[in-house]
Parts: structure tokens; sequence; C-alpha cells
């Protein structure tokens, strides 16, 4: 059947002015011939369809009908659908309706398109909630929490005779239950909305690490804040945990009290330290240490005298959300407190003293060994840098959770590094600094040390929550460094190969390789082969 062309046929002739019987005698056939055409009620090619293009000046090519032959095409697929079976709609409507309303048949056929794309999209994720172990979870769990707050409100409706205790204790479980839903269906819809936030360009947490890249993590208002908050301290004559919560208390009423057990926040996450701002009361848990106490009551103070210098740093340009600007704030009233607990000056005589020993300025600082890590990193005033050093913190389960890089080594913004690191070794070894001299691929050489702790635990009950941290220096400045002592620094044989994280290193031959490196289509993988040489023609992708 071909396509309906008569309406472009009669559209052009009014167009150019023609008559239908004067176009008739132009093309030599009868103007009832013609008007038969126009209707679509007679098909047309050959020398005459040549001449009315000719005597239409369009080309050839618009009146041969192929657009309208797969517009054609697909309606009849759309009428064929399930969804429509009982309109009884097939050829011929589908060819009656292109030809007396192209418009209208174009616009049922992108409809329809948009409404597969939906079918497909839903299908989709039906089969990932049936497969993905996750999403299942989530979804049972939604099913069990409405399950018990329907049942603990049925008994609160249905039983009026319940005693007080028991109605308090049925509405407490409605309010937890209720709270554990709410969680678990926003966990939900974030895995839904995950492909909109990766489209985003950047997420808030990324901001912010590379703004502090950018700033080589050295922020000198920050550090001229901290000389101004420290003249305070003149009297007290230190800025140790005694001094910070008497200073506290004297400009700001607040009080810093311990508690054997400190309650959950209110999203139910458990914290060793909390700031009751209605109260002015910052309390602790029991098992905080001294460094933590310390610490937090700088980070507190600091936010308070320094507030609006904070929120005009977290107003930088390069942070295009209030996710992003509160990340900033916290990171900043980090770097102040350790500016305070840590003046510049003194630290870095107090560093190059002890050739860099994080433990002795762990001691001589009533500090911990990652607050001195955190420190070191920020010594990059002009004309008065330290070593530089790029910083890593990883949990057991190998995910890097901070990291502040060194310029010119490659390793990843997030998920997990080279198992190869001193930062996984230390998990071996706890309490213990662990260190190693490293090559990466390009010729780089590295010093690498690390050490690995648990945050003291709350109770008996609960597990110890394993931390590592890692500073890593060009090895050119490892002698400088306690160390580098007893390393055989100038023999890159002694190095252990090492990468950024398996998809961008480029050791073909490394055992500790855990998946491919990330190549072109066109590369063969090597990794977790078949025993056999078996090749797929269509190839890889």
């Amino acid at each position: 059947m071909r396509a309906p062309i008569g309406l472009k046929i009669r559209n052009q002739r009014k167009s150019l002015g023609y008559s239908q019987s004067n176009f008739a005698k132009m093309l030599g056939i009868s103007p009832s011939y013609l008007n038969l055409i126009e209707a679509n009620k007679r098909d047309v090619g050959g020398t005459l369809l040549q001449s009315i293009a000719q005597n239409l000046d369009v080309a050839l090519d618009e009146l041969t009908g192929e657009n309208e032959q797969r517009l054609l095409s697909a309606l009849e697929e759309i009428f064929s659908d399930p969804a429509l079976e009982s309109l009884k709609m097939g050829a011929e409507d589908a060819r009656e309706l292109v030809a007396t309303n192209p418009r209208a048949a174009r616009a049922l056929h992108q409809t329809y398109r948009a409404y597969a794309e939906a079918v497909a999209e839903a299908e989709a994720y039906s089969n990932r909630l049936k497969s993905d172990p996750l999403l299942a979870d989530l979804l049972h769990q939604m099913l069990s929490q409405i399950t018990a707050v329907r049942s603990s409100a049925e008994i609160l409706t249905d039983v009026p005779d319940l005693e007080v205790l028991e109605q308090q204790r049925f509405h407490k479980m409605v309010s937890q239950e209720s709270r554990a839903l709410s969680d678990v269906a926003q966990t939900l819809i974030n895995q839904f909305e995950g492909e909109a936030g990766r489209n985003r360009s950047l997420t808030p947490a990324r901001e912010l690490d590379d703004l502090i890249v950018e700033e080589k993590n050295y922020f000198p208002l920050l550090e001229e804040a901290a000389d101004e908050m420290r003249k305070r301290f003149e009297k007290r004559g230190s800025v140790l945990e005694a001094d910070l919560a008497a200073q506290l208390h004297d400009e700001f009423g607040i009080e810093a009290k311990r508690v054997a057990q400190l309650s959950r926040s209110d999203s139910g996450f458990p914290m060793q330290y909390r700031y009751d701002a209605s109260d002015k009361v910052l309390w602790f848990q029991g098992s905080a240490t001294l460094a933590t106490r310390q610490f937090q009551l700088a980070r507190l103070y600091g936010e308070l005298k320094a507030r609006d210098l904070l929120i005009e740093l977290a107003s930088d340009a390069r942070l295009s959300s209030a996710a992003a600007r509160r990340l900033a704030v916290r990171a900043l009233g980090s770097y102040l407190a350790g500016a305070l607990i840590f003046p510049y000056d003194d630290f870095l005589q107090e560093a190059e003293q002890s050739s860099y020993d994080i433990d002795y300025l762990s001691q001589r600082y009533a500090a911990s060994f990652e607050q001195v890590a955190h420190r070191l990193v920020t010594l990059r005033r002009p004309g008065a840098e330290g070593i530089p050093f790029g910083f890593l913190r990883a949990d057991p389960s190998g995910r890097l959770s901070k990291h502040f890089p060194l310029p010119g080594m490659a390793w990843p913004n997030a998920g997990h590094g080279c198992p190869l690191w001193t930062l996984f070794d230390a998990f071996r070894h706890p309490n213990e600094v662990v260190r190693q001299t490293v090559s990466y691929p390009d010729g780089g050489r590295y010093l690498m040390l690390a050490k690995s702790f648990a945050k003291r635990a709350d109770r008996f009950q609960s597990r110890p929550l394993y931390t590592s941290v890692m500073l890593v220096s060009d090895v050119l400045y490892a002698d400088q460094t306690v160390y580098g002592r007893g390393m055989n620094l100038d023999n890159p044989q002694v190095d252990v190969p090492v990468g950024p994280t398996c998809r961008m290193c480029i050791r073909r031959s490394c055992e500790s390789r855990q998946e491919e490196m990330f190549t072109g289509a066109s590369e063969t993988h090597t990794v977790r082969l078949p025993l056999t040489d078996i090749n797929f023609d269509i190839g890889e992708a």
C-alpha cells in the first residue's frame, strides 16, 4: 500500500495558486483523476509522479512517501498493541489519519513512544526490585515496619482499657517504627534518585574537597583568627581542655559535662559529643578521649567566636549548594580548632625539631594521631612551609573516608585505593606506625606511613570502630622525618610497587590486582579469564 501523499500535492498546488483544472491540464490528466489523487484514492508513481514534482517545483524524494510510509508502519504497530485492541483500528485507519491529519498522526506516534519507554522503564525497575538485594531488603523493611505500626495502632484503637504505661509503650512503638519507616523510605527514594544525582557535575563533598585542594588546605584568615583567639588564653597559659572549658564558660556561659551514656541524636546516630544550645551544655560521652574533648571544645569556641568569618568563607562561589556550604562550615570550623590548639609557628618548629614524630607531637599537644596528621597537612604558609604531605583515612572495608591529595600523586576521589598501600597494612598492626617506600607506575617514589586505632568503646557490648590514617610525602623529604631513618631511600628496588587503584593502575602483572584497568573497548581483559581460549567474534563490550 503506497503512502498517502495527496495532501502534500494539494497543499503545494494551492500555495502556487494553481486551480485543480489548470494543474490537471499541465499534467495531461483529467481534473477528476487529479481529484482522486489528492484525495488519496489513487496511487501515483512513475513519469506522472516525476511530472507532478517538476511542476510543483519540489524534489522527487519529497513525494515518494517514505516518511509517510514509516509513519504508517508505526501507526499500524500502535494499533496492534493489546492496550488498543478494543478500538479495532487497523491499516485503513492509519492510512486515513496520515492522509487527512499527518501532524496528529505524528503526535500519536510520539506519545506512544513515550508510553512505551515509560513501560520499559517501569519493567526495568520491577526487575531491579526483584533482583537487587538492597532494594528488596528496603522494601521488606518497609513492609515489616508498616505491619508493626498498624498492629500497634489497632491495639490502641481496639483495646480501650489499656493501662497508661501500656498506652505509652505502644505510642512509643508507633513513633519509633514510623521514624524508621521514614528513614527506609528516604533511603529507597535516594536509590531511585541516584541517577539524577549522578547527573550533577559534583557532589557537595566533592565541591568542598576541590575548594580545599585549590586553597592548598591553607586558610590564612582562619590562622589569623586563631592567633587573635589565643590572646584570650594568655592569662591561662595554655589552650588545653581545662582552659577551653573555662573560657567557654566565662565568655558564653557554656558548661562542658560528661555522661556515662550519651543519648542518640534525633536521627538515631550514636555520638561521642553533642552541643545543646538551649541549655548551653556541651555533652561528652564518658568514653570520649581527652583529645576528642579538647578538640571539640576548641571547635565550639571557634564557631562561636568566628561565626561571621566561617559563614563568609563558606559562601564561596565554588560551593554551589546549601549542603556544600554546610559541610564547609564544619570543615572550616575543624580547621580553626586545629589552628587554635596547634599554633602555626610553634607547631612547625616542634615538628621540625622532632623530625615530624607524630607520636611525640600527640603527647606534646594532648592530641590524637589523626589531629596531628591533619595539622601537618595545613602547614602551607608561603615562606614557612612544612613538608608537603598528603592525607588519607580509611575504614576496615577499605573505603576512603577522608583525603587531602598530594600534588602530582594520583589517587581516587572516593571508593577504594590500592590494596598494597600502608594505609591498609596498618590494620594488621593496630596502634603501631607502619612505613614503607613505594613506587608509582610513572616513576614517582613516596614515603607512606600509617597508623590504625580504634575509637574507645562506650560499653562492653559496643564494637570498637577501627580507622587507619596515612600520611604520604615525596621520598625526597623522607630523610627529614623520623620515619625515613634506617630505610634504603636511594634504592628504588626496595620500593613496594603500588598504584592509585586497580582501575587506574597500568601494572598488568600485579598479583594483588582485583579488577581490570580502565581500557578501550578493543582491549582484551586478562583478569578472571576462563582456562580455555574462548573467542567471541562479536567482541567484548
